[in-house]
């Protein structure tokens, strides 16, 4: 199987083509102001390093940051809408409570509380009340919202009520498109609930994007499926990014993690991303980023979908330096600008890549290295916050390899808060590599009552089926499927034997099941 593997990033867009395990060629561009027109050049680029052409590829899979990017400058957001299916109780605590207000006025801010939701235990706190609903929902289309997000009290015991709401809307105000929060978050009303509101704002920008890369897909001439990457390292389609945009957030860094396991081999290490404007540095276990364990905070707010462990720091190759200011490399950057205003490259501003060839440890450029008044003070606080990242990232003393990839990871040195560093070949291409070696994924979380007729293997088992089915349906291969991370908690706050389980299995793409 041929693949292309693509990764747009702030600074630079990358593509490689492989053929299975075999890496065939691939091309690192600088990211365009519109973005596509870049996607194309690398794209056409990587094919012909490896004389390859675009109707051989069997797939094609993208890595991309349009959707936290808008969501980060307040841009391009549609105007949303909340439903929460609550009263009489859950109100205690309104939606966008904690929000930034500059996002909220982005966003538009208007929410209702209506009857429903449930208890803990997955029976009623009310029953859904038609007319309510079509009610608040006829006020948010007053307010001006084009989209509207559901939430109901403990969707994840229950989705029936979200459901059934979302089949009233669709069938009474058609010119409404939903999101329901039982489809995007785990355990945790609030946060579940801003999940599905940030999913909602974004569901138009997504159309426009997939209509574009659909374009960039005729134009250089592939007839084979489109996949993005998502937030866990595995593949989703063009119709779930339709309807679930919120789950590509993290696929940058965590295509990198991906990407710097397989080129090195090493599937247990801390990876170290070094981009153009930025530094990410996560644990991969088993080849897969380690997820946060506890809320994760996107553009400011309280999100709980899976999201990888990354700490991120501003420093990249194109990171500003100021030499009247020696305590200060980055946050800003050149960007995309790099190979025009770096003094390497004959412009005219002092970048962390200048720094990098004159300290000796990168070869690169049209210029010689500029002089630097306080060369070895740079050259400290560099490595100091690398440092200070990868002892941030280490969850105990464990002596483990550190892989440097990106296209940035010449600022680094040979080793690392005192572990060895590693860098792959085709290092500054992980990201790409990471896109098209990614699998399908099914996840299922939900709360389970014990007891004479399930017991607690019983009850994993049963979820890990119900995973295994939502990555079948999804496109894996089933005779690859293995589990990649399984967790169960007792819940000995609630009454009767109750526990949390959350499966997530992987397997391998199956072409049959998507063309």
């Amino acid at each position: 199987m041929i693949r292309v593997g693509i990764d747009v990033g702030g600074t630079n867009t990358d593509a490689v083509v492989m053929r299975n395990d075999e890496f065939l060629g691939g091309v690192k561009s600088p990211t365009t102001p519109d973005v596509f027109s870049g996607v194309e050049i690398a794209v056409r680029n990587a094919l012909k390093k490896a004389s390859t052409n675009a109707a051989e590829v069997d797939a094609v899979m993208i890595g991309t940051t349009h959707f936290v990017n808008a969501l980060v400058e307040r841009k391009r957001l549609a105007k949303s809408g909340l439903i929460r299916l609550c009263l009489p109780s859950g109100s205690a605590l309104f939606p966008f409570a904690d929000w930034p207000s500059d996002l909220v006025e982005a966003i538009g801010g208007s929410f209702r509380l209506i009857d429903g939701g449930y208890e803990m235990d997955g029976s009623e706190i009310a029953p859904l009340d038609k007319e309510q609903l079509l009610k608040a929902a006829d006020d948010l289309i007053e307010d001006g919202c084009t989209q509207i997000a559901i939430s109901s009290v403990f969707a994840t015991i229950r989705d029936e009520m979200e459901q059934t709401a979302k089949k009233i809307l669709n069938e009474k105000r058609p010119q409404l498109e939903i999101s329901l929060s039982c489809d995007i978050g785990r355990m945790g009303l609030l946060e579940r609930e801003n999940a599905a509101i940030i999913n909602a704002s974004l569901k138009p920008l997504a159309t426009e994007v997939i209509e574009a890369f659909r374009k960039l897909q005729n134009g250089v001439g592939f007839n084979c499926p489109l996949f993005f990457t998502r937030n866990d390292g595995t593949l989703i389609d063009t119709e779930e990014v339709l309807r679930l945009p919120v789950l590509t957030f993290a696929c940058g860094p965590t295509n990198s993690m991906r990407g710097a396991a397989y080129l090195s081999g090493v599937k247990h290490a801390l990876v170290v991303d070094i981009g153009g404007t930025t530094t990410d540095v996560g644990e991969v276990r088993n080849g897969f980023p380690r997820l946060a364990g506890t809320s994760v905070t996107v553009a400011d707010v309280r999100t709980n979908f899976s999201m990888p462990d990354v700490i991120s720091i501003g420093l990249g190759g194109g990171s500003k330096i100021n030499e009247d200011h020696p305590q200060a490399i980055g946050p800003s950057s050149v960007g995309h600008e790099l190979l025009r205003e770096a003094k390497i490259f004959g412009g005219n501003i002092l970048t962390a890549s200048d720094l990098a060839v004159a300290i000796g440890r990168a070869e690169m450029g049209t210029h010689p290295a500029p002089e630097f008044k306080n060369a070895n003070q740079l050259k400290s606080l560099l490595d100091q916050m690398i440092s200070d990242a990868v002892a941030r990232s280490r969850t105990s003393d464990e002596q483990m390899p550190v892989i440097s990839v990106g296209g940035g990871s010449v600022l680094m040195g040979e080793h690392v808060d005192g572990l060895k560093v590693v860098r792959p070949p085709h290092h500054d291409l992980a990201n790409a590599v990471g896109a098209a070696i990614a699998q399908v994924s099914g996840e299922v979380s939900k709360i389970v009552t014990l007891g004479d007729e399930l017991d607690r293997e019983e009850a994993i088992s049963q979820v890990t089926k119900e995973a295994n089915d939502v990555a079948i349906l999804r496109g894996a291969d089933a005779a690859s499927l293995s589990v990649l991370s399984m967790s169960d908690v007792p819940l000995s706050y609630l009454p009767g034997n109750n526990l949390a389980i959350n499966v997530t299995v992987v397997g391998d793409l199956k072409m049959e099941a998507v063309k």
